[in-house]
């Protein structure tokens, strides 16, 4: 009789190993042969822990090893179809039909909502999702939202797969003695994980919402209002332009009024001279043309370069004009001189932050981010954190 037992169920195996192995989809990254293994060991122990005879530990094997095969055929109705390649593999086997009948009710039994109407259905609805009460739960969870992903074609969202985890585990309840006493207290545990994460994950949602509106602020104030670098370049570039204007001003007028005097002297004095010493006559004409010369030269230096006063808005992405000199810009209108002054804080600002960024990141913002709590976070939300600290260390470092 064992012998039979240990027979049958070796064949059973070795044929649903073949189905689960060979024949299912890829998307079944769950109901696949592992889950099923662990399903055939978890009713082996549930069966025993609940004195189920040879027969029925026989019986409730087979149909472990049976059950997700009718994924074969997809997931729809997918207990039906295990049922019937059960059944036609049993027959095949000529195993008895009473038995064969009860392995298709256990098999049927696995259909959620599960509602068992004997012990050993009882035995593999808990078997089926002993996975509740594992140490791998979170492992076993992800294959399951992985799996659910590619049957719909759409992305589960990780707080929306918690709150149906939490409402599965309240909804679910162990039927067997031994689900209830030993596996119970278990899943409660990894309800209390799942819980726990998801409030973590709740507080970490809230403290990234509130940055996200300190880094807004930030940026509505960085639009109004130019920074004090920036402020600084103005007040400096102006203050450089009216110097050097002044210095050349100056040494002009300097040149012009030395030449004048010259002038003056030599007409008054010397021309009436000439007429005594005509020797004179070519140094006095000749010093009279230089000076003249030089007059002319001076004032012609103290003319501005005078340019139309209008630039296009390529002179400004290009960065081929200054707008910083009042001569590139008396000929523009308002709105349109406004804008290029933005576009260069624009300019400043980013090449500003850009330095920062590749001076101080691997000492200032990873560190930040890891200080922010971003670490069980995934890759948008890092970034985002890193985003946040560089703004942190932008503005302590400017104010």
């Amino acid at each position: 009789m064992m012998e039979d037992t240990l027979n049958v169920i070796q064949q059973a195996e070795d044929f649903a190993t073949q189905i689960l192995q060979n024949d299912l989809s890829d998307k079944f990254v769950y109901h696949n042969y592992y889950h099923t293994s662990r399903v055939v060991e978890a009713a082996k122990l549930i069966g025993t822990e609940s004195g189920l005879s040879e027969t029925d530990l026989e019986i409730v094997t087979v149909a472990a090893w049976f059950h997700d095969t009718g994924y074969k055929n997809g997931c729809v109705k997918h207990e039906e179809s295990g049922a019937v390649i059960a059944r036609e593999f049993l027959s095949s086997k000529e195993y008895p039909e009473d038995k064969i009948r009860k392995v298709e009710g256990c098999i049927m039994a696995t259909q959620m909502p599960q509602i068992p109407t004997n012990l050993i259905e009882q035995v593999i609805c808990d078997a089926d999702l002993h996975h509740l009460a594992c140490s791998d739960y979170k492992d076993m969870a992800d294959r399951m939202q992985e799996e659910i992903e590619h049957v719909k074609g759409e992305k589960i969202d990780d707080p929306s797969w918690n709150d149906m985890n939490i409402q599965f585990f309240k909804d679910h309840a162990y039927f067997t003695d031994y689900g209830k006493n030993t596996l119970q207290a278990i899943k409660e545990e990894n309800l209390k994980a799942i819980k726990k994460a998801k409030k973590k994950r709740k507080k970490d949602e809230e403290y990234i919402q509130k940055l996200e509106e300190k880094v807004a602020k930030l940026e509505s104030k960085v639009a109004l209002k130019p920074d004090r670098g920036i402020e600084t370049m103005f007040r400096t570039t102006s203050k450089n332009h009216l110097n050097l204007s002044a210095m050349a001003d100056n040494k002009a007028n300097i040149m012009i009024s030395v030449n004048t005097i010259i002038i003056s002297v030599v007409v008054t004095v010397l021309i009436r001279k000439l007429n005594e010493y005509p020797n004179l006559l070519v140094p006095t004409l000749l010093l009279i043309m230089v000076c003249l010369v030089t007059i002319v030269l001076s004032i012609l230096a103290t003319r501005p370069n005078v340019s139309q006063g209008i630039f296009e808005e390529e002179d400004i992405l290009n960065k081929r004009t200054n707008l910083l000199f009042f001569g590139n810009f008396h000929g523009m209108d308002l709105k349109q001189y406004e804008w290029g002054m933005k576009e260069m804080m624009k300019d400043v600002g980013v090449s500003l932050l850009c330095r920062l960024l590749r001076l101080e990141w691997p000492l200032v913002y990873v560190p930040s981010a890891l200080s922010l709590g971003c670490g069980p976070l995934h890759g948008t939300r890092v970034l985002r954190c890193l985003l946040i600290s560089s703004i942190r260390s932008l503005s302590s470092w400017l104010y």
